[in-house]
Formats: C-alpha cells, sequence, structure tokens
C-alpha cells in the first residue's frame, strides 16, 4: 500500500521498479553463491584502462591489458610500474607485492586473446560509436557466461548492451580518476541486467576495497550529472568575462574547499570527455541548462584538451602550469 500511494503515473512505476526488482523488500540480496571471477579483460590502456588493471592486479585479479595500440600498451604498462614504484616508496606495498602485480598484467593487442576472461571492462575513448565497434568486434569470442561491462562516464548503460549478445550480463563498471586514488566505483544496471551480474561486479568491488554506488541509467549516472555541470558553468564564467582562470579556480579551492579549481579539473579530466558528457546530458535530457559552453567547444576543436596535450585552460609546457586565459 505504501508502494502504491506513491506511484501516480506510469513514469513512476518505471523510475522504481528497478529499486524494487533488484531487492523486492529493501533488505540484501539472497540469489546465491556469487560468480568467481578471476581473469579481467580491460580494453584501453590509456588514463583509465591502465588505472583500473592496476587496482585489479594488485588485488589478485589476473589482468589481460588490451589496446589496439602497441606504444600505448608499453606507455601504460610503463604509467603502471612508475605508479606502483610511488606506492612501495610511501610504504603503501612491498617491492614483493608489486612484482606480483605487475607479474598479473599481460599486454595483448588482440581483442580476441580476452575471450577466456570472466570480466570485461571496456575503457575506451568516450564515444559511443567507438565503443559499440569495439563490443560488436569483441563478443563473438567471449564465453557465455563472461560478464561485459563498460567504464562509460554517461553514455546509456542500456542502449551499449543492446549491441551485444548479453545485455543481461552487461553493466555500467564507472571508476573514478585516478583510479589507484579514489575510491569511488559507480555502478549502473541497464534495463536488463539480471541480479548476478550486479552481486559479481558488486563484489569485484568490495575486493579492490572500494565502495560501489548504484545509480539508475540515466544521462551521466550521478557524479558527472553533478559534476560536469558545475565544470561547463565554470567555464562560461570565464567565458563571459566574470573571472580568470587564475580567480575562478582559487575561488572555488579557497571559497568552497574544493582540492581542486573547476578549469585545472577539467584539463585533467579532459576537454574532449568533458564536452563529450555534455553533449550526452543535453542530448539525453533535452534542457539548454546542460548546453556547452561555445568556450569548451572552441578548446576541443583547437585540440588543447589539458594535460594530455600539455594545453588547456592551462599551459603545461613549462615548469609551472600558466594560465591560457
Amino acid at each position: 500500500m505504501t508502494f502504491l500511494r506513491h506511484v501516480r503515473t506510469a513514469r513512476d512505476a518505471a523510475l522504481l521498479l528497478p529499486l524494487t526488482a533488484a531487492c523486492p523488500y529493501g533488505g540484501v540480496s539472497n540469489r546465491g553463491p556469487v560468480m568467481d571471477i578471476k581473469t579481467v579483460g580491460i580494453v584501453g590502456a590509456g588514463q583509465m584502462g591502465n588505472g583500473i588493471a592496476h587496482v585489479m592486479s594488485l588485488a589478485g585479479y589476473d589482468v589481460m591489458l588490451n589496446d589496439v595500440s602497441g606504444d600505448a600498451l608499453n606507455a601504460g604498462m610503463s604509467v603502471i610500474d612508475r605508479n606502483l614504484e610511488r606506492q612501495v616508496s610511501r610504504e603503501k606495498i612491498t617491492s614483493d607485492e608489486k612484482a606480483m602485480a605487475m607479474a598479473r598484467i599481460s599486454p595483448v593487442q588482440s581483442l580476441p586473446d580476452l575471450g577466456q576472461c570472466d570480466l570485461v571492462i571496456e575503457a575506451a575513448t568516450e564515444r559511443e560509436t567507438v565503443k559499440q565497434a569495439i563490443f560488436e568486434d569483441l563478443v563473438p569470442h567471449l564465453k557465455p557466461n563472461t560478464i561485459l561491462t563498460s567504464n562509460t562516464s554517461s553514455i546509456s548503460i542500456t542502449r551499449l548492451a543492446s549491441r551485444t549478445d548479453r545485455p543481461e550480463k552487461f553493466m555500467g563498471f564507472h571508476f573514478m580518476n585516478p583510479v589507484p586514488v579514489m575510491k569511488l566505483v559507480e555502478l549502473i544496471r541497464g534495463i536488463a541486467t539480471d541480479g548476478e551480474t550486479f552481486d559479481a561486479c558488486k563484489a569485484v568491488v568490495d575486493k579492490l576495497g572500494k565502495t560501489a554506488a548504484t545509480a539508475e541509467d540515466f544521462p551521466a549516472f550521478i557524479v558527472n550529472r553533478i559534476l560536469m555541470p558545475m565544470i561547463n558553468e565554470a567555464v562560461y564564467t570565464l567565458y563571459e568575462g566574470v573571472g580568470s582562470v587564475s580567480s575562478i579556480d582559487s575561488s572555488l579551492k579557497l571559497g568552497a574547499n574544493h582540492p581542486m579549481g573547476p578549469l585545472e579539473l577539467a584539463d585533467f579530466i579532459g576537454l574532449d570527455t568533458c564536452l563529450a558528457i555534455m553533449n550526452v546530458l543535453h542530448d539525453g535530457l533535452a534542457d539548454t541548462k546542460y548546453r556547452p559552453c561555445p568556450l569548451l567547444t572552441k578548446y576541443v576543436e583547437a585540440g588543447w584538451l589539458g594535460r594530455k596535450t600539455q594545453r588547456g585552460f592551462y599551459d603545461y609546457r613549462g615548469d609551472v602550469p600558466v594560465p591560457t586565459r
């Protein structure tokens, strides 16, 4: 009776259904033994992919790190090695633990090499066409019970799942950047994701020592639904001449106690990624408040994508970052 009292429209029911279906009485799942995941495949050796490989290998999983580019694979493995060494120097792990973690990671350039993995995490660029092409090439090589996930930070999980042969074993597995440092992982069910798949992914998050936040399949989920409009508004503040790069970032760091200013954070994330997420929000929610700032678009068109290109709202080519406006 209490449930029905709050359901006045079909949309209300649609929003509430995933919550009740996942655990009908609001308690802990009792679906039985969780799938034992031992081998994890990761598609994409960039910033997110190598970070995911780092934490997975350190937690004891055998990892296959895939990228179409041999140079990207080598660079990704070098980043993992440096980050693990940093943890050794800070006495967070031992040298032996680092060596074992590196030994668990196998770099591979062929998608079929991931076919025997228990869990695959796609961590390619935030473009839906790229992700769909990866899934279409990968799916024929997977075991029937392999769980397929995407590290997308904004794109519809249901729509991505529809391009595979296993929508019930597909879900969003969104890590935060930098992966070895950030404690949160967003878990996002698609409309067909079954309970066993969710439980298996939740168990992986627990083994990593991270915290899972469950999000429904709406554009940008939770973190980026809140974060990206703030960054976009900071870009508008710059675009309209309300403040300079330095004053905007200093205001948020000193006035709101943020560890990084919004423009500095945008450079760290990648301005192309910020723009892609704002476009997903604008297209998916059809609200003008999510319209990407023209200045953000201009920077991306110029190839000024932030730290990864050495220029964004700051110029990183010297010893000290210098604001570009």
